[in-house]
């Protein structure tokens, strides 16, 4: 799989956004220490942009900025063979040569590059409002593509944009976090439900609803 399937397989920018709000909610009930989440949101990244995040702490994460000019996705897996640290030196070409002028600012992102300016980054896509669907670069990916399957990265990184269920959320958050997920409150929390006391204790008991108002804050996610 490819940036390219992944294209073909997501939601619109509405309902992306929606998504990753649930995601980061989610986990902001499971995991209280903000630094050690996998999924975040940030609804006030800046005056007119949010951001939704992943990062695995392994070396392997993306980004997504929503703003008026549609979205933006950026995702680097340190181990595709497409890496700029590969042998290459340089992000692979076509993954942003074709990005468009609104969101050239994102290409050059410094949260997104490391110290020396290199964009983070192996797999690409962008969707303006007006598009009918999200686009990526034209790419040749490396002749031995086939061996790896997932050249790069686009698969794995963005497996839980394209299975949306709430099961599939689920099933990662056990194997993540170690323990047991309450299905039903998860299915609460990506129907975009207010949250309540029952829910929250449900997903973490070590947590109440009153501790998590910085959290609905920062992410948007709707009060009752």
């Amino acid at each position: 799989m490819t940036v390219h399937d992944i294209a073909r397989r997501l939601p619109g920018i509405a309902a992306l956004r929606d998504h990753c709000r649930a995601m980061a909610m989610v986990e902001a009930v499971l995991n209280p220490e903000r630094d050690f989440r996998h999924h975040s949101f940030d609804a006030r990244w800046s005056g007119t942009e949010e951001l939704a995040s992943m990062d695995n702490g392994s070396g392997d994460e993306y980004s997504i900025v929503f703003s008026a000019a549609g979205a933006y996705i950026r995702g680097f897996d340190h181990e595709s063979p497409m890496s700029p640290y590969a042998e290459h030196g340089a992000p692979w070409p076509g993954v942003l040569d074709e990005v468009p002028e609104v969101f050239r600012p994102y290409v050059e992102e410094p949260a997104f590059c490391d110290e020396d300016g290199m964009p983070f980054v192996t797999a690409c896509l962008w969707r303006e409002p007006g598009d009918g669907a999200w686009r990526a670069g034209t790419i040749a990916f490396p002749e031995d593509a086939d061996d790896h399957g997932d050249p790069d990265g686009a698969g794995y990184l963005f497996e839980l944009l394209v299975d949306r269920s709430p099961e599939a959320f689920r099933r990662f958050a056990e194997d993540y976090y170690e323990m047991p997920v309450d299905p039903e409150a998860v299915r609460h929390v990506f129907a975009l439900r207010p949250l309540t006391g029952e829910v929250v204790a449900a997903l973490n008991p070590g947590v109440t609803l009153a501790g998590l108002a910085r959290d609905i804050e920062e992410i948007g996610y709707p009060r009752g």
